[in-house]
């Protein structure tokens, strides 16, 4: 058997669980559970336009927890949030990484937080998830990825998806380009969801720049649509998270990209020759990072099963 194969079937005894699912299509359809079948990696089949886990009718009023935390060595941002207005006080994060899993975990029992979801924006190049070792040590928390990432994970989420974390909720935009399975997850366009809004874009729109896009399937031109369609779209206020930054920046807003971006603010093409003429090296962690984050960042774990 391949290796990763082995590691495949060890990932399924590991992390077998059930997703609870509602078709956005028709609202009125009662909650069902669906058993997630795997092969290689993706589901037999895949609701279009899904929830995930909507809450029940009457909860209390919503209340947004937010932490945006920082892991040096990839400079990457992981962004906690909780619907601390509900009695389960649940939480989700985005874009864990594995060496940090530990900080991550103790400030969720410090806040009296329940995780509910370990969530990636796409298949990262630069570090492992921690998705996989929060799944060890938390094991009723489902890893969500793009079903266009090719990584293996409780369940797949698709363009207009939400994800719900008690009564509030996570809205899936995808925004391919930096890989073929980059999303951005925006919290939710309603009157009892947190305002302004908040758009998480991985790599897809960093401040005052954007990820890479010659490797993993990357595009300059889709990732330019992308971001026009998807992000830039958004209302001006909407507050920007990157998955990365390199210069010490936190935070920014769709007006200010749209404004001040020295890459996304040229037409197509003047963008596209920027990217063609990046000559960035090669991801120094890319050969370790990628395969294990197709695994749900569970390579050492697998590997010792062999």
């Amino acid at each position: 058997m391949s290796a990763s194969l082995q590691g495949y079937a060890v990932f399924r005894r590991l992390f077998s669980s059930r997703v609870t699912l509602e078709s956005s299509s028709s609202s009125s359809r009662p909650l069902r559970s669906v058993r997630r079948s795997f092969v290689l990696g993706r589901p037999f089949s895949a609701m279009a336009a899904a929830k995930f886990d909507a809450p029940a009718d009457g909860g209390t009023a919503p209340k947004l927890l937010f932490r945006q935390l920082f892991e040096k060595e990839s400079s990457t941002y992981t962004y906690l949030l909780a619907d601390v207005g509900h009695p389960d006080r649940p939480a989700l994060l985005i874009d864990p990484v594995d060496k940090t899993v530990d900080r991550d975990l103790t400030l969720m029992k410090d806040l009296g937080l329940k995780l509910v979801h370990a969530m990636n924006t796409h298949c990262h190049a630069d570090h492992v998830t921690g998705t996989g070792l929060i799944k060890i040590k938390m094991p009723g928390v489902k890893s969500i990825i793009s079903k266009s990432s090719g990584a293996i994970a409780d369940a797949y989420i698709e363009h207009g998806d939400k994800v719900y974390f008690g009564n509030l909720f996570l809205e899936v935009r995808a925004t391919p380009g930096h890989t073929a399975g980059c999303v951005t997850y925006v919290t939710g366009d309603a009157p009892d969801q947190p305002q302004p809004r908040m758009a998480f874009t991985g790599d897809a729109l960093l401040i005052r720049g954007c990820g890479r896009t010659d490797f993993q399937g990357g595009s300059s031109s889709q990732l330019y649509h992308s971001v026009h369609s998807q992000i830039f779209t958004l209302p001006g206020d909407t507050l920007l998270y990157p998955a990365h930054d390199y210069k010490g920046f936190t935070v920014s807003t769709v007006e200010e990209e749209t404004k001040y971006n020295p890459r996304l603010t040229k037409d197509e093409e003047g963008f596209k020759n920027i990217m063609e003429n990046l000559n960035l090296p090669y991801p120094k962690m890319i050969d370790v990072a990628v395969p294990a984050n197709l695994v749900c960042g569970l390579q050492d774990v697998t590997l010792s099963a062999m």
